[in-house]
């Protein structure tokens, strides 16, 4: 196990070092390019040059913060550096209006890749807790969903939230508030406006409300978020406990200590159950998923049933719900277990099989301290992984 695990290590150490000269290789050519004399009255070749220049920061930032050399920024960094990459030449006896609209096409993919990116990249950056280089992507993703919707678009909101929420967390409240207030506005305007979009912009009005200390109507628009999620999603589902969670906070913050950890319980129950499904759809058919093969999309699929944000979401809620039960000055042993057993299944998903042990011995320790804890049984499987987490039951 122990050579296993240091080829696995150099292995990623190797990775990371090819990663890390493409993104200077890159930022370097980038600079280089945006130095040369561009055709600025043409609007595409100006366009672009925005791009660029906006992709050459954004790297710089997630250089600084030191993202180049984790592993799961590779893909996100990488990626930045391909939309940086110009249209290379163009085919022979093509005109040039014929021209113009392929470069306006590749223009405006580069564009909705640049939003789609640079909004996944502040959001990774907001649950890590660098609100700092959070918002300089936000806005970065903010300009591209302009470039490409339109001032008015519901589509700006995702962009308005992100860094309404950095702004609650750097304790800029008055900015926070222009954020939301225009993301409210959009959200009212529009008639595509969907619950998902009011979800998630109820939400952050009551973080806002919360963090200015005015929990009445903290609780009144995580209520409406609630509302919104489950008509979007169903009562159950992961989606919704994310605003129960916030719920919680609230609670907590007043003393409510019943209340409080009555959410943070059906918070953990809403995860421990889409976990539990998600790793027996994952080891239910091993022989299939090698058919695939490891790196096919069908089995990546498979095997990571969140998206990058969910899971992000998952681990800072779930971490934190845990810390609240060990720091509790009345332990709950049941509740220590139950949560552990949640994170270990977790980590098993994010095929990270050393957390999803160790959170799945502490879950047997908690339960063993609590007589009418049921998770041993239930948690026992997960010490049974082998050092590439095969054959795992639930």
């Amino acid at each position: 196990m122990a050579q296993k695990a240091k080829e696995d290590w150099d292995q990623t150490r190797e990775e990371l070092e090819r990663s890390r000269q493409k993104i200077q290789s890159a930022l370097k050519a980038a600079k280089e390019r945006s130095k040369k004399n561009s055709n600025l009255e043409d609007d595409i070749d100006t366009k672009y040059n925005q791009l660029q220049t906006l992709g050459i920061k954004l790297l710089e930032i997630l250089k600084e913060t030191g993202t180049d050399q984790q592993r799961d920024w590779i893909h996100h960094t990488e990626r930045l550096c391909q939309l940086l990459i110009p249209l290379e030449g163009s085919l022979p006896f093509m005109s040039s209006s014929e021209e113009r609209e392929i470069r306006r096409k590749d223009l405006v993919y580069r564009q909705k890749s640049m939003m789609d990116l640079t909004r996944i990249i502040s959001r990774k950056l907001l649950f890590e807790g660098k609100h700092n280089q959070a918002v300089p992507a936000a806005i970065q993703s903010l300009r591209f969903s302009i470039d490409v919707h339109g001032l008015n678009s519901v589509n700006l909101v995702p962009s308005y939230l992100i860094l309404g929420e950095a702004s609650i967390g750097l304790g800029k409240l008055s900015q926070a508030d222009e954020y939301l207030a225009q993301a409210e506005w959009t959200v009212l305007k529009a008639l595509d406006a969907t619950d998902e979009n009011k979800s998630n912009l109820y939400r952050n009005i009551g973080l806002l409300h919360a963090a200015k200390g005015d929990y009445e109507n903290a609780l009144r628009m995580l209520a409406e978020d609630i509302y919104h999620a489950s008509k979007a999603w169903g009562t159950a589902d992961i989606h919704v406990a994310g605003g129960y969670f916030q719920m919680a906070n609230v609670f907590f913050r007043q003393n409510k200590m019943d209340v409080a950890d009555s959410l943070y319980s059906q918070v953990t129950d809403t995860w421990f159950d889409f976990l539990h499904e998600a790793v027996q759809r994952k080891t239910s058919s091993p022989s299939n998923t090698n058919l695939l093969g490891p790196n096919s999309k069908e089995a990546q699929t498979e095997s990571r049933p969140l998206n990058e944000a969910q899971e992000s979401e998952a681990v800072q809620m779930l971490n934190a719900i845990l810390d609240m039960r060990e720091q509790s000055p009345k332990q709950s042993f049941a509740s220590i277990s139950k949560i552990c057993h949640t994170l270990s299944m977790l980590y098993f998903i994010l095929d990270d099989i050393p957390r999803a042990q160790d959170f799945g011995k502490k879950a047997v320790v908690a339960s063993e301290r609590s007589p009418s804890s049921t998770e041993v049984l239930a948690v026992t499987n997960f010490l049974q992984l082998s050092s590439d987490g095969s054959a795992i039951k639930a």
